[in-house]
């Protein structure tokens, strides 16, 4: 799912690493917007135009608060403006969380 975009590689990689943290959850779209589920709700993300939101939750990203200080977020998403770089490392490890979260939650 490329975009017309000349960031649109910002994008693909996004969802690269996030089929990477949960290669068993399915895709839906909902709004417009890839949703990837596994048991329940994991985290999704969205393109928009200076900017891509990653949204795993409000607790997904109250877990993390201190390492988001230096990022742009908004209740339940990380934007990233497609000039700065992709925190992969932060968003991999957020993304990990939501997947062990649900998991537990659902005793698997």
């Amino acid at each position: 799912m490329l975009l017309r975009w000349p960031d649109s590689r910002i994008y693909v990689r996004l969802h690269a690493l996030l089929r990477s943290v949960a290669p068993d959850a399915g895709e839906k779209m909902k709004w417009n917007t890839p949703f990837h589920v596994e048991l329940r709700f994991l985290f999704a993300f969205s393109a928009h135009k200076s900017y891509l939101n990653f949204t795993p939750n409000t607790d997904g990203l109250a877990t993390f608060s201190k390492e988001l200080e230096s990022h742009k977020t908004t209740q339940g998403s990380l934007q990233v403006r497609y000039q700065d770089d992709l925190p992969e490392d932060l968003i991999r490890k957020i993304a990990e969380y939501r997947v062990w979260a649900v998991r537990k939650r659902h005793g698997k």
